[in-house]
């Protein structure tokens, strides 16, 4: 056959179109710090190195709501509780309740709305922006910082990265983490939540098997179903261990998320993996059906990933105390000063403080969660 320059200028195109579309990422993202798609593989779509705290990229929240969890500290956007240090995000839980005094928790109105938009109450829940303190049930006495890439970076598919140091302190709750830009299939946990790195700051929580669970452990999570009570994320929650803690130094925390499996990893060490193929959706993997017959599936019109089909944005706080993450079964050192049915778990957590407070070590960066970098690169 004879080939033409025409046919040859023809079939170096048609390769050059394959190559090409061979590299184009799947990877999404939007905000008003996202670059515009599509993408390379292997494009780095998103980096903070933290050289200064860059208020375009993350968004503080301001809220008294307890993350959900009755957590024991609010959120605000003051330069005490984050900040940027030698290339390094420091978020600093301090305690208001030392700032204002007993007798303002106890009777005192804290109302954090603000008068600019950066300064607004972000979420309402449990009377998360105007508050009167009781004898009984106090004003909640830490603040602490909460900060998202909500208007500046989602992203759907690709590789997570963020080298952080955890915190030393009794009650202390750092988390690295995701939530869905858009709750296209509903209310928590139907739209998703994943959970790159949660810890707990206790030199000292042992479960009642003798496993350690305080500085020496981190997990990571997948929260997916219908409802608040069926939740499967139990079915989706790894750990690692470390006898020296990971709160000594940094460490690499790594997801990769593609469009039918989830891959946790900490100092590129595979701690959990997740393929939504083998169970054929997240619905089946929760057994829900089995659960509650006749439920239905939030997720019918979504991929084999739904919820995990849609863009999240990244979050990374330190909340304090809650009834939720300390359990009443663990064995503390020093024991832990509330139980999680108690109305009054607040108080009793701050009536405590003498107990809990030295081992925070104010004054140094030992209570700090301390984050190197957050960089995502496009799959």
């Amino acid at each position: 056959m004879l080939i033409t320059k025409h046919l040859l200028l023809e079939i170096s195109l048609t390769i050059f179109i394959r190559l090409s579309l061979a590299q184009i990422s799947v990877t999404t993202a939007s905000g008003t710090r996202a670059p515009v798609g599509p993408f390379r593989r292997g494009q780095l779509i998103f980096e903070d190195n933290f050289e200064f705290l860059d208020h375009e990229k993350w968004e503080h929240e301001n809220t008294m709501a307890g993350g959900g969890n009755n957590e024991f500290q609010f959120y605000t956007n003051n330069r005490s509780n984050s900040y940027c240090e030698d290339g390094k995000l420091h978020i600093v839980p301090t305690p208001f309740g030392l700032d204002t005094g007993e007798d303002f928790l106890r009777s005192g109105t804290l109302d954090i709305h603000g008068g600019q938009p950066a300064d607004y109450c972000t979420n309402h829940a449990n009377n998360g922006c105007l508050r009167t303190g009781t004898q009984e049930s106090i004003l909640p006495p830490i603040k602490s910082a909460r900060m998202r890439t909500v208007q500046s970076f989602n992203f759907k598919y690709g590789i997570l990265e963020i080298r952080a140091k955890n915190p030393t302190g009794d009650w202390l709750w750092p988390a690295l983490w995701l939530m869905p830009k858009k709750s296209v299939y509903g209310t928590w946990p139907s739209s998703g939540e994943i959970d790159l790195m949660e810890a707990r700051g206790n030199l000292k929580v042992v479960e009642p098997d003798g496993k350690d669970m305080g500085v020496q452990r981190v997990e990571s999570t997948l929260h997916f179903g219908p409802s608040w009570y069926l939740n499967g994320f139990y079915l989706t929650n790894f750990e690692t261990h470390r006898d020296e803690g990971f709160n000594n130094d940094f460490h690499v925390y790594r997801l990769g998320w593609t469009e039918t499996t989830m891959e946790f990893s900490v100092d590129n060490k595979v701690i959990g993996f997740v393929n939504a193929s083998e169970t054929g959706g997240f619905w089946k993997r929760g057994l829900f059906d089995e659960k509650e017959p006749g439920r239905d599936n939030p997720w019918k019109h979504g991929t084999i990933m739904a919820p995990f089909d849609q863009e999240f944005f990244i979050i990374m706080n330190v909340a304090v105390g809650s009834t939720v993450y300390f359990g009443d079964d663990l064995i503390n050192d020093p024991e832990k000063p509330w139980r999680n049915d108690d109305e009054f778990a607040m108080t009793k957590f701050w009536d405590a403080r003498n107990d809990w407070l030295p081992t925070w070590n104010i004054g140094t960066d030992s209570s700090h969660l301390q984050v190197d970098y957050v960089r995502v690169y496009a799959l």
